[in-house]
């Protein structure tokens, strides 16, 4: 592969391991979330597996391993009640998003596209969940942030 297919390709595992750890984090909130929104987590979870399936079958036509999931992910803080998981499923979209910005830059073609949907999707759960808005969705709330996905653990 060239640079910026390589680029593209890590761009994409990147993508798909930040969909694993919303997977698993979205197992978290579901058992946390309070009733009232429990069917806008399952509809988020259901969004993040399509996605991360669509992810598996596009890093096997590269002709690459797509990077499998961890056994367990690290959450950024203790989720023990609604109020908490509803924190999590924000902080959750928001990561992902960081991470289709950057398919988004890595990508051209329909792949842009893609990814360009899957991060406008991710910023407007955010912004449900939150309440809130940012200025530009998967950029200025990575600054701070050393990773764009959740931290495996063993």
């Amino acid at each position: 592969m060239n640079g910026a297919k390589d680029g593209e390709l890590r761009a994409l595992q990147a993508a798909l391991a930040a969909e694993h750890a919303a997977v698993y984090g979205y197992g978290v909130v579901g058992g946390r979330i309070g009733e009232e929104r429990r069917t806008e987590a399952r509809a988020a979870y259901d969004a993040h597996r399509a996605r991360r399936d669509a992810l598996v079958r596009e890093v096997r036509a590269l002709g690459a391993e797509p990077v499998a999931a961890a056994a367990g992910y690290a959450l950024p803080f203790p989720v023990t009640d609604p109020e908490t998981a509803v924190r999590l499923a924000a902080e959750l979209e928001e990561r992902v998003a960081g991470v289709y910005s950057d398919l988004v830059r890595a990508a051209d073609g329909g792949r842009r596209g893609s990814a360009a949907a899957a991060l406008r999707e991710a910023a407007v759960r955010a912004v449900r969940w939150r309440g809130r808005s940012v200025a530009f969705p998967g950029l200025a709330e990575r600054a701070g942030a050393a990773s764009p996905s959740a931290t495996p653990t063993a």
